[in-house]
């Protein structure tokens, strides 16, 4: 009797193709998104992860005709140069690393100005005013607070990354004002030194995950969801004006850490403010902060400069663009006689007047010109609603 035998090959072939056949379906089933650690990765910060929107007043002293002018009469305007303030408005991101509420930023995004307010976007989009405890911008870090009666998810700093070159990296945040966007990268590069508009930052991480602006001040993680460092800068041109690609630069999450712990220990020291009151900057008055108006004491020698009468109201010598008095049509080289049912013949009578005005506040001011010995006088009562 002939024996029948199969190729090798051929057996092989079958048996394998049999083998898989009896595999479970799953195999070839792709994988739940749901399930990759990118994702579990991001779910797990992203609450603790907000967008700040910042609006900051920046001063500028300038000089013009009307100074050139009263200078002939009122030598001390030689030294006091007009100063102009200009509102800016920014954005950028930041994350909670305490319940309490406290939150860590860049500190170019929540920039120290007069009038500084700041804004922040929770994940769940509930809206926070914050106010600024401290910062160090020699490491571009900044300490900001908001007050919420509720515990608030937070970034565990106690439990960072080991930051590991070719590691994964995800960077959360308000890119370009789009909320919770995410980019994708590897950890390129540790202890980089940049040097970006003549300030010199040291021991930066490198990453090619795509930091837009917007992200800076947000979280670089890693897939177990743990702080890789703070997205603060992408380099597009090299000093040499040569573009670039891929390097975006990060302040380690060690750093962030030790300076969190500083900036606690301010905060402990700091008074708690009374509820809603307004943060004012030193020096700023309540005429310039709640209504635009830089004002000046109307002095006899400065009166008969400006061929008005002396000794009544109080001459406004600057008006902040867009403010509340600029929107009404007040300008510079006015007077304000009365305040309410007062009048004002000093600075000082109507910052006491204005002591009590808070955001909101609805004040009448009687503004206009009176001329030397009464001639041209037109005074107008205006109605101002505090910013």
């Amino acid at each position: 009797m002939r024996e029948s035998r199969a190729l090798p090959g051929v057996l092989d072939a079958t048996l394998g193709l049999f083998s898989l056949l009896l595999l479970p379906s799953t195999v070839f089933s792709q994988t739940d998104p749901a399930t990759e650690p990118a994702v579990l990765a991001v779910a797990k910060v992203l609450p603790a992860v907000v967008n700040i929107n910042t609006e900051r007043t920046v001063r500028r002293q300038v000089s013009d005709p009307f100074d050139d002018f009263a200078a002939q009469f009122f030598g001390v305007y030689r030294n006091r140069p007009r100063e102009i303030r200009q509102r800016l408005q920014s954005l950028g991101t930041g994350f909670l690393v305490d319940p309490a509420g406290y939150i860590v930023t860049n500190e170019h995004v929540v920039e120290r100005a007069a009038n500084l307010k700041i804004e922040v976007i929770t994940n769940d989009n509930k809206s926070f005013k914050a106010r600024y405890i401290t910062g160090d911008a020699k490491k571009d870090l900044a300490f900001i607070k908001i007050d919420s009666d509720q515990p608030l998810p937070f970034v565990n700093l106690h439990d960072i990354s080991p930051n590991l070159l070719g590691q994964t990296v995800i960077v959360v945040g308000n890119a370009l004002g789009y909320g919770s966007s995410i980019s994708r990268g590897v950890l390129s590069g540790v202890k980089r030194d940049i040097t970006i508009d003549n300030i010199d930052y040291h021991d930066l991480l490198q990453t090619d995950a795509a930091i837009n602006p917007g992200n800076s001040g947000g979280p670089l993680i890693d897939l177990s969801g743990r702080l890789v460092g703070i997205s603060s800068a992408k380099m597009a041109f090299t000093p040499q004006g040569i573009p670039t690609q891929g390097l975006g630069f990060a302040i380690p999450a060690e750093i962030v850490r030790q300076n969190v712990e500083q900036f606690k220990k301010i905060a402990e020291k700091q008074p708690t403010p009374k509820p809603g009151a307004a943060e004012k900057e030193t020096g700023s008055s309540s005429a310039d902060r709640l209504f635009g108006l830089q004002l000046q004491d109307l002095t006899n020698d400065l009166a008969a400069a400006l061929g008005l009468a002396s000794g009544k109201g109080v001459l406004i010598s600057a008006v902040e663009p867009d403010s509340p008095a600029d929107e009404a049509g007040i300008e510079r080289g006015l007077v304000i006689f009365r305040i309410g049912k007062y009048e004002v013949n000093s600075v000082k009578e109507v910052e006491s007047l204005l002591a009590r005005a808070d955001s909101g506040s609805s004040v009448d001011f009687a503004v206009g010109v009176v001329g030397r010995a009464g001639r041209g006088q037109r005074v107008e009562t205006v109605n101002l609603e505090a910013r």
